[in-house]
Protein backbone atom coordinates (compact mmCIF):
# COMPACT_ATOMS: atom_id res chain seq x y z
CA UNK A 1 0.00 0.00 0.00
CA UNK A 2 1.34 3.32 -1.09
CA UNK A 3 1.23 6.61 0.53
CA UNK A 4 -1.68 7.49 -1.89
CA UNK A 5 -3.34 4.64 -1.17
CA UNK A 6 -3.36 5.55 3.02
CA UNK A 7 -4.34 9.09 2.37
CA UNK A 8 -7.62 8.60 0.00
CA UNK A 9 -9.13 6.44 3.05
CA UNK A 10 -7.73 8.42 6.35
CA UNK A 11 -10.34 10.02 7.85
CA UNK A 12 -7.60 12.69 9.43
CA UNK A 13 -5.52 15.25 7.20
CA UNK A 14 -4.48 17.09 10.58
CA UNK A 15 -5.11 16.93 14.20
CA UNK A 16 -8.68 15.87 14.80
CA UNK A 17 -8.78 12.72 17.26
CA UNK A 18 -12.87 13.64 17.68
CA UNK A 19 -13.28 11.83 14.62
CA UNK A 20 -14.75 8.80 13.38
CA UNK A 21 -12.40 6.31 12.15
CA UNK A 22 -12.82 4.59 9.32
CA UNK A 23 -12.98 0.47 9.24
CA UNK A 24 -11.03 0.85 6.10
CA UNK A 25 -7.87 1.94 6.98
CA UNK A 26 -7.59 -0.27 9.79
CA UNK A 27 -8.23 -3.65 7.43
CA UNK A 28 -4.48 -2.12 5.79
CA UNK A 29 -3.19 -3.22 9.39
CA UNK A 30 -2.29 -6.62 11.07
CA UNK A 31 -4.03 -8.50 12.97
CA UNK A 32 -6.66 -5.92 12.42
CA UNK A 33 -7.31 -7.26 8.95
CA UNK A 34 -8.18 -10.40 10.13
CA UNK A 35 -11.39 -9.00 12.27
CA UNK A 36 -14.61 -9.94 11.69
CA UNK A 37 -16.78 -6.67 10.05
CA UNK A 38 -18.69 -6.29 13.73
CA UNK A 39 -15.58 -6.33 15.35
CA UNK A 40 -13.69 -4.05 13.22
CA UNK A 41 -16.62 -1.07 13.11
CA UNK A 42 -16.91 -1.53 16.97
CA UNK A 43 -13.11 -0.88 17.55
CA UNK A 44 -13.03 1.97 14.96
CA UNK A 45 -15.49 3.62 17.48
CA UNK A 46 -13.44 3.57 20.05
CA UNK A 47 -9.65 4.39 18.92
CA UNK A 48 -8.23 7.75 17.72
CA UNK A 49 -6.37 9.14 14.89
CA UNK A 50 -3.56 11.88 15.56
CA UNK A 51 -0.66 14.35 13.95
CA UNK A 52 2.89 14.40 15.87
CA UNK A 53 5.39 16.39 14.47
CA UNK A 54 8.86 15.68 13.75
CA UNK A 55 11.51 15.75 15.97
CA UNK A 56 8.85 14.08 18.99
CA UNK A 57 9.00 11.04 20.68
CA UNK A 58 6.11 8.96 20.58
CA UNK A 59 7.16 6.70 23.07
CA UNK A 60 10.34 6.14 25.14
CA UNK A 61 12.72 3.10 25.80
CA UNK A 62 11.91 1.37 29.14
CA UNK A 63 8.69 3.08 29.26
CA UNK A 64 5.06 0.74 29.84
CA UNK A 65 2.14 2.92 28.31
CA UNK A 66 -0.53 -0.09 27.70
CA UNK A 67 -0.86 1.50 23.90
CA UNK A 68 -0.61 -0.20 20.68
CA UNK A 69 0.48 2.30 17.54
CA UNK A 70 -0.03 2.06 14.09
CA UNK A 71 1.74 4.25 11.77
CA UNK A 72 -0.52 5.80 8.99
CA UNK A 73 2.19 8.52 7.45
CA UNK A 74 5.54 9.72 7.05
CA UNK A 75 8.81 7.84 8.90
CA UNK A 76 9.64 6.83 12.65
CA UNK A 77 13.18 6.31 13.67
CA UNK A 78 13.45 3.03 16.21
CA UNK A 79 16.49 4.31 18.61
CA UNK A 80 18.34 2.44 21.52
CA UNK A 81 20.32 4.57 23.37
CA UNK A 82 21.85 7.11 20.69
CA UNK A 83 21.79 4.83 17.92
CA UNK A 84 19.17 4.33 14.83
CA UNK A 85 18.27 0.62 15.04
CA UNK A 86 15.55 0.91 12.38
CA UNK A 87 13.46 3.39 10.23
CA UNK A 88 9.50 2.63 9.90
CA UNK A 89 7.84 4.17 6.75
CA UNK A 90 4.19 4.50 6.13
CA UNK A 91 3.04 1.97 3.37
CA UNK A 92 5.45 -0.38 3.94
CA UNK A 93 4.72 -4.44 4.90
CA UNK A 94 6.78 -3.54 7.95
CA UNK A 95 4.45 -0.56 8.92
CA UNK A 96 1.47 -2.85 8.27
CA UNK A 97 2.42 -4.07 11.95
CA UNK A 98 2.23 -2.54 15.15
CA UNK A 99 5.18 0.38 15.81
CA UNK A 100 7.56 -1.72 18.29
CA UNK A 101 4.90 -3.38 20.77
CA UNK A 102 7.04 -4.88 23.35
CA UNK A 103 6.29 -3.80 26.78
CA UNK A 104 8.02 -1.79 28.38
CA UNK A 105 9.27 -0.76 25.11
CA UNK A 106 12.94 -1.81 23.67
CA UNK A 107 13.02 1.33 21.62
CA UNK A 108 12.39 5.23 21.62
CA UNK A 109 10.07 6.09 18.54
CA UNK A 110 11.42 9.46 17.68
CA UNK A 111 9.47 11.16 13.88
CA UNK A 112 11.52 11.68 11.03
CA UNK A 113 8.67 13.89 9.52
CA UNK A 114 5.37 14.83 10.41
CA UNK A 115 3.37 11.34 11.58
CA UNK A 116 0.04 10.44 11.50
CA UNK A 117 -0.93 7.15 13.78
CA UNK A 118 -3.43 5.40 15.41
CA UNK A 119 -3.51 4.52 19.03
CA UNK A 120 -5.31 1.74 20.70
CA UNK A 121 -5.32 0.67 23.96
CA UNK A 122 -3.99 -2.56 24.41
CA UNK A 123 -6.24 -4.33 26.89
CA UNK A 124 -8.69 -3.40 24.80
CA UNK A 125 -7.49 -4.77 21.36
CA UNK A 126 -6.05 -7.99 23.11
CA UNK A 127 -9.56 -8.89 24.36
CA UNK A 128 -11.37 -8.17 21.19
CA UNK A 129 -8.98 -9.96 19.58
CA UNK A 130 -9.65 -12.95 21.80
CA UNK A 131 -13.54 -12.07 21.92
CA UNK A 132 -13.63 -12.23 17.89
CA UNK A 133 -11.09 -15.36 17.72
CA UNK A 134 -13.71 -17.32 19.65
CA UNK A 135 -16.39 -17.46 16.78
CA UNK A 136 -18.96 -16.41 19.16
CA UNK A 137 -19.21 -12.43 18.49
CA UNK A 138 -22.25 -12.79 16.84
CA UNK A 139 -25.87 -11.30 18.57
CA UNK A 140 -28.83 -10.12 18.42
CA UNK A 141 -29.75 -6.31 18.06
CA UNK A 142 -31.24 -4.61 20.56
CA UNK A 143 -34.17 -3.31 18.73
CA UNK A 144 -34.97 -0.96 16.43
CA UNK A 145 -35.59 1.59 18.64
CA UNK A 146 -31.89 0.91 20.41
CA UNK A 147 -29.90 4.33 20.79
CA UNK A 148 -26.91 2.15 20.15
CA UNK A 149 -25.85 -1.15 17.79
CA UNK A 150 -24.96 -4.32 18.88
CA UNK A 151 -21.35 -3.69 18.18
CA UNK A 152 -21.35 -0.25 20.80
CA UNK A 153 -22.98 -2.58 23.31
CA UNK A 154 -20.33 -5.41 23.10
CA UNK A 155 -17.64 -2.83 22.95
CA UNK A 156 -19.10 -1.11 25.93
CA UNK A 157 -18.91 -4.49 28.21
CA UNK A 158 -15.56 -5.45 26.39
CA UNK A 159 -13.66 -2.42 27.72
CA UNK A 160 -15.10 -2.62 31.09
CA UNK A 161 -11.72 -3.77 33.53
CA UNK A 162 -14.28 -6.36 36.08
CA UNK A 163 -14.94 -8.13 32.59
CA UNK A 164 -11.56 -8.38 31.04
CA UNK A 165 -11.11 -11.71 32.91
CA UNK A 166 -14.92 -13.60 32.02
CA UNK A 167 -14.49 -16.47 29.69
CA UNK A 168 -15.56 -15.31 26.00
CA UNK A 169 -18.13 -17.99 26.93
CA UNK A 170 -19.66 -15.82 29.44
CA UNK A 171 -19.66 -13.10 28.00
CA UNK A 172 -21.92 -14.32 25.42
CA UNK A 173 -24.57 -15.67 27.74
CA UNK A 174 -24.40 -12.01 29.13
CA UNK A 175 -25.38 -10.59 25.57
CA UNK A 176 -27.95 -12.87 25.14
CA UNK A 177 -29.59 -12.86 28.59
CA UNK A 178 -29.43 -8.84 29.29
CA UNK A 179 -32.70 -7.03 28.53
CA UNK A 180 -32.65 -3.43 27.50
CA UNK A 181 -35.23 -1.48 29.71
CA UNK A 182 -36.18 2.44 28.13
CA UNK A 183 -36.60 5.12 30.89
CA UNK A 184 -37.79 8.53 31.34
CA UNK A 185 -35.89 11.42 32.90
CA UNK A 186 -36.60 11.38 36.92
CA UNK A 187 -37.45 7.93 36.61
CA UNK A 188 -36.26 6.21 39.80
CA UNK A 189 -34.26 2.90 38.36
CA UNK A 190 -33.48 1.42 41.76
CA UNK A 191 -34.88 2.66 45.59
CA UNK A 192 -32.53 2.82 48.31
CA UNK A 193 -33.86 0.43 50.82
CA UNK A 194 -35.57 -1.91 48.15
CA UNK A 195 -34.13 -5.86 47.64
CA UNK A 196 -31.38 -6.50 44.70
CA UNK A 197 -32.89 -7.99 41.82
CA UNK A 198 -31.05 -6.51 38.80
CA UNK A 199 -27.12 -5.07 37.76
CA UNK A 200 -27.55 -2.51 35.10
CA UNK A 201 -25.19 -1.05 32.24
CA UNK A 202 -26.19 2.19 30.69
CA UNK A 203 -26.61 2.58 27.39
CA UNK A 204 -27.98 6.30 26.93
CA UNK A 205 -28.47 9.15 29.23
CA UNK A 206 -27.43 9.92 32.70
CA UNK A 207 -28.17 8.90 36.40
CA UNK A 208 -27.53 10.15 39.56
CA UNK A 209 -26.58 8.03 42.54
CA UNK A 210 -28.05 9.18 45.94
CA UNK A 211 -27.65 8.26 49.23
CA UNK A 212 -29.82 8.98 52.00
CA UNK A 213 -28.37 8.91 55.69
CA UNK A 214 -30.29 7.90 58.61
CA UNK A 215 -32.14 9.97 60.83
CA UNK A 216 -33.43 11.74 58.16
CA UNK A 217 -30.69 14.02 56.90
CA UNK A 218 -30.51 15.20 53.24
CA UNK A 219 -29.62 12.71 50.56
CA UNK A 220 -25.60 12.85 49.44
CA UNK A 221 -25.16 12.76 45.75
CA UNK A 222 -22.62 10.14 45.02
CA UNK A 223 -22.36 9.78 41.43
CA UNK A 224 -23.50 10.75 37.92
CA UNK A 225 -22.79 8.28 35.53
CA UNK A 226 -23.57 8.13 32.19
CA UNK A 227 -23.45 5.37 28.83
CA UNK A 228 -21.07 2.46 30.01
CA UNK A 229 -21.30 2.96 33.52
CA UNK A 230 -22.50 0.24 35.55
CA UNK A 231 -24.69 -0.15 39.20
CA UNK A 232 -26.87 -2.57 41.14
CA UNK A 233 -23.90 -5.17 42.24
CA UNK A 234 -23.47 -3.77 46.03
CA UNK A 235 -26.65 -5.25 46.80
CA UNK A 236 -26.63 -8.58 44.21
CA UNK A 237 -23.22 -9.79 45.84
CA UNK A 238 -23.57 -8.84 49.46
CA UNK A 239 -27.07 -10.21 49.21
CA UNK A 240 -28.35 -6.74 51.28
CA UNK A 241 -30.72 -4.29 50.22
CA UNK A 242 -29.68 -1.42 47.77
CA UNK A 243 -27.60 0.95 49.38
CA UNK A 244 -28.38 4.21 47.29
CA UNK A 245 -31.03 5.61 45.04
CA UNK A 246 -30.44 5.76 41.09
CA UNK A 247 -32.41 8.00 39.36
CA UNK A 248 -32.72 9.28 35.47
CA UNK A 249 -31.28 12.30 34.92
CA UNK A 250 -32.43 12.45 31.27
CA UNK A 251 -34.20 10.14 29.39
CA UNK A 252 -32.45 7.43 27.58
CA UNK A 253 -31.79 3.23 28.21
CA UNK A 254 -30.68 1.00 30.73
CA UNK A 255 -29.50 -3.01 30.65
CA UNK A 256 -30.24 -5.06 33.26
CA UNK A 257 -28.92 -8.32 33.75
CA UNK A 258 -30.88 -10.90 36.92
CA UNK A 259 -29.41 -11.47 40.09
CA UNK A 260 -29.12 -15.12 38.92
CA UNK A 261 -27.32 -14.63 36.02
CA UNK A 262 -25.09 -11.71 37.57
CA UNK A 263 -23.84 -14.24 40.35
CA UNK A 264 -23.40 -17.00 37.54
CA UNK A 265 -21.85 -15.09 34.79
CA UNK A 266 -19.92 -11.61 36.70
CA UNK A 267 -19.67 -11.90 39.92
CA UNK A 268 -17.61 -15.00 40.71
CA UNK A 269 -15.31 -15.05 37.83
CA UNK A 270 -14.17 -11.54 38.85
CA UNK A 271 -13.25 -11.73 42.17
CA UNK A 272 -9.68 -12.83 43.32
CA UNK A 273 -9.94 -14.32 46.74
CA UNK A 274 -7.00 -14.23 49.11
CA UNK A 275 -6.27 -15.66 52.26
CA UNK A 276 -5.02 -14.09 55.66
CA UNK A 277 -1.45 -15.43 55.68
CA UNK A 278 -1.44 -14.47 52.17
CA UNK A 279 -2.73 -11.14 52.41
CA UNK A 280 -1.20 -10.10 55.79
CA UNK A 281 2.40 -11.23 54.06
CA UNK A 282 1.55 -8.66 50.95
CA UNK A 283 0.71 -6.13 53.40
CA UNK A 284 3.90 -6.38 56.02
CA UNK A 285 6.26 -6.22 52.02
CA UNK A 286 4.40 -2.73 51.72
CA UNK A 287 2.87 -4.17 48.64
CA UNK A 288 -0.59 -4.46 49.61
CA UNK A 289 -2.99 -2.33 51.60
CA UNK A 290 -5.90 -3.78 53.57
CA UNK A 291 -8.80 -1.53 52.99
CA UNK A 292 -11.53 -1.82 54.78
CA UNK A 293 -15.53 -1.48 53.56
CA UNK A 294 -17.60 -1.29 56.98
CA UNK A 295 -19.16 1.05 58.76
CA UNK A 296 -16.76 3.84 60.55
CA UNK A 297 -18.80 2.81 63.50
CA UNK A 298 -17.64 -1.31 63.39
CA UNK A 299 -14.04 0.61 62.20
CA UNK A 300 -13.55 2.34 65.40
CA UNK A 301 -14.78 -0.60 67.36
CA UNK A 302 -11.82 -2.74 65.82
CA UNK A 303 -9.93 -3.69 62.57
CA UNK A 304 -6.24 -4.45 61.03
CA UNK A 305 -2.96 -2.86 61.29
CA UNK A 306 -2.61 -0.37 58.81
CA UNK A 307 -6.09 -0.25 57.28
CA UNK A 308 -7.92 2.65 56.04
CA UNK A 309 -12.05 3.18 56.02
CA UNK A 310 -14.08 3.44 52.79
CA UNK A 311 -17.48 2.06 54.02
CA UNK A 312 -18.81 0.78 50.97
CA UNK A 313 -21.91 3.24 49.91
CA UNK A 314 -19.03 5.92 49.55
CA UNK A 315 -16.34 3.22 47.47
CA UNK A 316 -17.37 4.84 44.12
CA UNK A 317 -17.50 8.38 46.08
CA UNK A 318 -13.44 8.36 47.55
CA UNK A 319 -12.31 6.02 44.00
CA UNK A 320 -10.22 9.40 43.69
CA UNK A 321 -8.22 9.33 47.31
CA UNK A 322 -7.14 5.79 46.43
CA UNK A 323 -4.15 4.44 44.97
CA UNK A 324 -4.20 3.41 41.42
CA UNK A 325 -0.58 1.98 41.32
CA UNK A 326 -0.99 -0.10 44.80
CA UNK A 327 -2.62 -3.53 45.49
CA UNK A 328 -5.80 -3.36 48.04
CA UNK A 329 -7.05 -6.30 49.79
CA UNK A 330 -10.87 -5.26 50.92
CA UNK A 331 -11.99 -6.82 53.97
CA UNK A 332 -15.39 -6.59 56.14
CA UNK A 333 -16.80 -8.43 58.86
CA UNK A 334 -17.88 -11.94 56.69
CA UNK A 335 -16.55 -11.11 53.32
CA UNK A 336 -20.08 -10.31 51.29
CA UNK A 337 -19.10 -5.89 51.26
CA UNK A 338 -15.98 -6.78 50.67
CA UNK A 339 -16.80 -8.80 47.50
CA UNK A 340 -19.15 -5.79 46.49
CA UNK A 341 -15.85 -3.43 47.24
CA UNK A 342 -13.91 -5.57 45.33
CA UNK A 343 -15.99 -5.68 42.19
CA UNK A 344 -16.26 -1.86 42.06
CA UNK A 345 -12.66 -1.01 42.70
CA UNK A 346 -11.51 -3.76 39.87
CA UNK A 347 -14.58 -2.12 37.31
CA UNK A 348 -12.52 0.97 37.71
CA UNK A 349 -9.01 -1.09 36.85
CA UNK A 350 -7.79 -1.20 40.54
CA UNK A 351 -5.85 -4.61 41.51
CA UNK A 352 -7.85 -5.66 44.52
CA UNK A 353 -8.61 -9.12 46.53
CA UNK A 354 -10.87 -9.85 48.80
CA UNK A 355 -9.95 -11.41 52.10
CA UNK A 356 -11.55 -15.07 52.20
CA UNK A 357 -13.80 -15.63 54.87
CA UNK A 358 -13.62 -11.64 56.34
CA UNK A 359 -12.12 -10.84 59.47
CA UNK A 360 -12.95 -13.76 61.16
CA UNK A 361 -10.10 -15.54 59.38
CA UNK A 362 -8.09 -12.73 60.93
CA UNK A 363 -6.24 -13.29 64.80
CA UNK A 364 -5.07 -9.48 65.13
CA UNK A 365 -7.15 -6.58 65.57
CA UNK A 366 -6.57 -3.31 66.95
CA UNK A 367 -9.06 -0.88 68.27
CA UNK A 368 -7.83 2.05 67.59
CA UNK A 369 -8.92 3.52 64.07
CA UNK A 370 -5.89 4.46 61.65
CA UNK A 371 -5.97 7.24 59.63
Amino acid sequence: MDDAAVERITPFAVVTTSEAIDPALLRTFAPLDGFKQGSLAALARKISGEVLPKGRNLFREGVSDNRTFYLVRGEVLLRSVDSTVAIVRAGTDEARYPLAPSQPRRFTARTASEIEYLSIDCDLLDVLLTWDQTGIYEVNELGADSPVTSDDWMTILLQAKALQRIPASNLQAVFTRMQRVPYRANEIVVKQGDEGDYFYVITAGSCAVTHTPPLGREAIKLAVLGPGDTFGEEALISGSKRSATVTMLTDGSLMRLAKDDFDTLLAEPTLDRISFDAANELVAFGTARWLDVRLASEFEREHLPGSINVPLYLVRLELGKLDPNLRYVVVCDTGRRSSAGAFILKKHGFDVSVLEAGLTSASVLLSTPTV
